[in-house]
């Protein structure tokens, strides 16, 4: 089979085949994860952010090389889910920019294009590592540019990068220890080379499922009394996309959100480099969509008459979203605000007891998108936004977010654990700097030392130590505290291995798989052994993790 170039038909073909070979193979992926814990999801984060680009390009109907690159850039972009996510979506971001203004892609073409997306993912990881999804790229750059002008058949050139790829893949046990111990590959890298492997299908014309679900919109989780659907004030919801012709100044965006609240309200704007994303609930779409025109053209146009909805409580609980979101806009702007992570309704109440504005779901067995960043970000009506990611695999997601707010300063404080996230807010200093407190909150939260008790979810080596299936794990902030049979023993082993003679506190936050009897058990044993610490206990109410550990 002999392909000289691919236009934008094939393109869109080989990315959806792409996102469906990843799919595939997503819990194959999460299996791969180096701790032996019920969460691993590498698979599940990377799958949500191909399929958040592979909504958008298949929505579009006359595919060209420029509005698929949007569609991929911005629809991986937006639906970024923790690191591996975050990455691959840099990776689309720096491969679109590369085949945006082409024609047809050739193999020199895609030589370059897989170097910028290389390069444009090192740049978004503070500290790249090697032996992960970033050098399996790497390896597959630097395989396209040496055999580019080797060949002109796409087929035999995407083999060959393929080729290499898995080869780079088999060698990451080499360059980090922990995967060879653990007896995988790179689960990230993993995913990548799924994702090629199912493009390649797509452009050898196999049997390939191209369909892809519409994300169906969840209804607003809110409770009491609705409103009455003669009292909705603006009827129609309104949602596009600005494809712009221009870059967009602050002062522009400024402009089209003030004219946006001028004529409805529930406004949504979040503004990419080229592209912006409206919702509006309006009386007259025709305002909206007339000014939205001077700005660029538009796409993705929905307009629903929410008065003549079938489904009465949606309607009902919007609206009233609506209004309290409109009464808080009304509220005069305040200097900050934080947006926390957390899963488990008794860490919800300790956030919210130390100033947390807004909770964003999610954490071990959930990352976070981008986009759910955003979503908090336009709900707090402050100056400047903490962000306490507290999970390692969110913190991309949350930097990401940041760059893309243009009227608010985002600070993201990289809290890996939900009791760093805590130490953080509490050290918070209203009459500080923002940059101060940063650089606070940021030391006093490295201070602390964590664990997290779970059970092991197959066989493994780590840190040299056996582990098998059903084993109860203490995991630390650099590896393995303590392996066993006993919840409770592994608990406190973890606790005397984080505790020193200066240690002061020691709290302890209990899961929903254990009893209060169980936990109060805990708390006293740990008491005694560990004399030089106040020992605090509360329910924490989170899943998997039998319990959060933290001594400082």
């Amino acid at each position: 089979m002999d392909m000289k170039y691919i236009d934008a038909s094939l393109l869109k073909t080989a990315f959806l085949a792409g996102a469906k070979g990843l799919d595939a193979k997503k819990e194959w992926i999460n299996e791969l994860n180096v701790f032996p814990v019920p969460d691993g999801d590498t698979g599940t984060n990377m799958t949500m952010t191909i399929m958040s680009a592979a909504r958008e390009v298949a929505a579009v109907q006359e595919p060209t090389m420029e509005n698929l690159a949007k569609a991929i850039s911005s629809g991986s972009l937006r639906g970024a889910r923790g690191n591996s996510g975050v990455i691959l979506s840099q990776l689309f971001r720096g491969f679109t920019k590369e085949i945006k203004n082409v024609d047809q892609i050739t193999t020199s073409v895609l030589a370059g294009a897989f170097v910028r997306a290389t390069d444009t993912a090192y740049k978004a990881v503070m500290k790249p590592k090697e032996g992960t999804i970033l050098t399996v790229a790497r390896g597959m750059a630097d395989k396209a540019v040496e055999i580019a002008g080797e060949t002109e058949d796409i087929i035999e050139f995407a083999q060959k990068v393929i080729e290499h790829g898995d080869y780079v893949l088999n060698q990451t046990p080499e360059m980090l220890p922990v995967l060879k111990q653990a007896g995988v590959v790179d689960s990230g890298g993993q995913g990548l080379m799924q994702v090629l492997k199912g493009a390649l299908d797509g452009l050898m014309g196999k049997e390939v499922d191209l369909s892809v679900e519409t994300e169906a919109r969840p209804a607003p989780s809110l409770s009491g009394a609705g409103l009455e659907e003669a009292d909705i004030k603006f009827g129609y919801c309104t949602e596009f996309i600005i494809n712009l012709e221009n870059p967009c100044s602050e002062e522009r965006e400024r402009e089209l959100k003030q004219y946006l609240e001028s004529i409805g309200d529930s406004i949504v704007l979040v503004a990419d480099e080229d592209m912006i994303k409206i919702h509006v609930h309006t009386n007259d779409p025709g305002l909206a969509i007339q000014k939205a025109l001077t700005y660029g053209s538009l796409s993705k146009m929905k307009i629903d008459n929410m008065r003549e909805e079938h489904h009465e409580r949606l309607i009902k609980d919007s609206m009233r979203l609506a209004e309290e979101q409109k009464e808080e806009k009304e509220q005069p702007r305040k200097p900050y605000g934080f947006i926390s992570v957390s899963v488990g309704d008794g860490l919800d109440e300790i956030f919210k007891g130390i100033g947390t504005d807004y909770l964003i779901q999610g954490g071990q067995t959930m990352n976070p998108s981008t986009e759910d960043m955003l979503n908090a970000i336009d709900k707090i009506n402050a100056d400047t936004i903490y962000i306490l990611p507290n999970n390692k695999n969110i913190i991309l997601a949350a930097q990401q977010a940041r760059k893309l707010v243009k009227d608010k300063n985002i600070v993201v404080i990289p809290s890996k654990t939900i009791p760093q996230g805590i130490c953080a807010i509490i050290n918070f200093a209203p009459d500080l700097s923002p940059e101060d407190n940063e650089r606070i909150m940021t030391e006093e939260m490295d201070r602390v030392k964590t664990g997290q008790i779970t059970y092991a979810v197959r066989n493994t080596v780590i840190d040299g130590i056996e582990i098998h299936e059903g084993d109860i794990m203490a995991l630390g902030d650099s590896g393995i505290l303590a392996v066993g049979q006993d919840i409770e023993t592994a608990a406190l082993e973890a606790l005397k291995a984080m505790a020193e003679d200066s240690s002061e506190l020691a709290t302890i936050y209990y899961g929903s798989d254990v009893s209060e009897e169980e936990a109060r058990s805990l708390q006293e044993k740990a008491a005694e052994a560990l004399p030089q610490c106040e020992v605090e206990l509360h329910q924490g109410g989170q899943p998997i993790y039998y319990y959060l550990l933290s001594v400082e």
